[in-house]
């Protein structure tokens, strides 16, 4: 085996190995704070309840399609790849700038609401309470990282199956009802059809179902992806729905669609009725552990970005540094953990910090699914012979049916969401001019659509998000 050999991914992983990724990545601490404000855009239980299983056929249909991409172009680069392929280097670039500027930091300020709203649950330290702990953990996790202190692999698995086992444990104890006292409807609650939004309850849907795409970026150490990809993203995606709307049927049973309404911390809430103040102490404390795990690999594998694009381009060229004392993108991180402060003050000087920053990366990151969905029917068009080791069913309808839905909810993500939502539209925007800057050798003496090395390494680095 040659050296340039050793340096590419290897087709290591099973389809084991990628299901449990794929659903470590996608059950994160979203399943512990999107109910309530699901609950509260919608008028009724069964809407409830529906809406959830309507966010996992959604869901099923989008992975269907990224099959057809990722068993045919199984590549590191996973949807940065795709976007080259179809449309060129300048719009996968583009796609590079919206991960770093929006869509990851993005991730890592709601991750660290969620978190914060929890750790205030244990000690609280005022209305502020949430937004200081979601700074002081960006802040602190942010340095560990600089200096080079990195999860490992066991304990990342390790808390993969404390998310999962503690999603298990509330359907458990909620199904059952275990010394529960049926909550007394509260009668300031309310939601009537003028006032709820199905768009908006969709948006946290399938906010919490996102991270299933971040499979792509696996196909390129997959066995076999031809055949094993559709296999790992439907099984996945059959988890996932699972697990989501028996999780959602127990809390609703705990806790009834007021009780979710009025809750901020809804698994604590659901086990303080069903177990006491200690139960719901434990919950606090998993929730915690998980997110700071959600946390830490999020700012992880952002940070990869700014390092990339850096080196793409001939604009900041010391985030591209790559520090070899501490084997982190030092700049990189520091810069990435500093837009995260800072949406994470304008959060803070919201409502609600969380649902703040589902308005600013929600346009951008439905905006870029809808190019990846629309890229299955322009390959095909402009490759008619290449063989497809799969083929999505019912083409074109299902890819249309995809790119419908990604209308859908960008259409939503702008009518439905607040003024963060063009904030972040305006930010990608403002990162066209940064093709300008683009080095020579980054479209010389390539191909089309070959990314270069470091926009590959950039992309795969970027497989982490809020399933969260």
């Amino acid at each position: 085996m040659t050296p340039a050999s050793q340096s590419e991914p290897q087709p290591l992983l099973s389809v084991f190995d990628a299901v449990t990724i794929m659903v470590g990545i996608v059950v994160g601490i979203g399943i512990f704070k999107t109910p309530s404000l699901v609950a509260s855009n919608v008028d009724s239980e069964i809407a409830f309840l529906a809406i959830w299983a309507f966010g996992g056929l959604v869901t099923l249909v989008g992975a269907l399609t990224y099959a057809e991409l990722a068993a045919a172009h199984p590549h590191a680069g996973g949807e940065y790849h795709f976007l080259a392929r179809a449309y060129g280097k300048p719009v996968a670039m583009l796609f590079g700038w919206a991960r770093a500027s929006v869509i990851q930091t993005g991730a890592i300020a709601a991750v660290a609401f969620v978190l914060g709203d929890y750790a205030n649950q244990l000690l609280p330290l005022g209305p502020y309470g949430p937004a200081l702990y979601a700074v002081l953990s960006v802040v602190v996790f942010t340095g560990l990282n600089v200096v080079g202190t990195l999860q490992s692999k066991t304990l990342q698995i390790v808390i993969t199956f404390v998310e999962v086992g503690l999603v298990v444990a509330l359907i458990v104890f909620g199904l059952l009802g275990w010394g529960a006292t049926p909550p007394t409807p509260a009668e300031s609650a309310e939601a009537s059809g003028a006032s709820a939004a199905l768009g908006m309850a969709l948006i946290f849907v399938l906010l919490t179902y996102g991270g299933w795409n971040e499979a792509a970026y696996l196909s390129g150490e997959l066995r076999d992806p031809g055949r094993n990809m559709v296999r790992v993203l439907v099984i996945g995606t059959a988890i996932l729905c699972a697990l989501y709307v028996l999780a959602n049927m127990a809390l609703l049973a705990i806790l009834g669609l007021d009780g979710l309404r009025q809750s901020s911390a809804v698994a604590a809430d659901m086990m303080r009725l069903v177990a006491g103040e200690p139960g719901a102490a434990i919950v606090s404390v998993a929730v915690v552990v998980a997110a700071l795990s959600t946390l830490n690999a999020t700012i992880f594998t952002g940070a990869r970005v700014y390092f990339a694009m850096a080196r793409d381009l001939t604009l900041l060229p010391r985030v591209g540094n790559w520090d070899e004392r501490g084997r982190a993108p030092a700049n990189g991180l520091i810069l990435q953990g500093a837009v995260a402060v800072a949406l994470i003050a304008l959060g803070a000087a919201t409502r609600n910090g969380f649902q703040a920053m589902v308005d600013y990366t929600a346009p951008v990151f439905w905006a870029f699914m809808l190019l990846v969905g629309l890229a299955v029917i322009i390959l095909r068009w402009r490759e008619p012979g290449r063989v497809l080791p799969f083929r999505v069913p019912l083409y074109p309808v299902t890819p249309i049916l995809f790119c419908l839905s990604c209308v859908y909810m960008l259409h939503a993500s702008v009518v439905y969401t607040g003024v963060g939502a063009l904030v972040g539209l305006l930010v990608v925007a403002a990162g066209t001019p940064l093709l300008l800057f683009r080095r020579r050798e980054f479209t010389s003496g390539r191909g089309r659509f070959e990314p270069s090395s470091t926009s590959t390494d950039h992309a795969s680095a970027a497989a982490a998000g809020i399933g969260d």
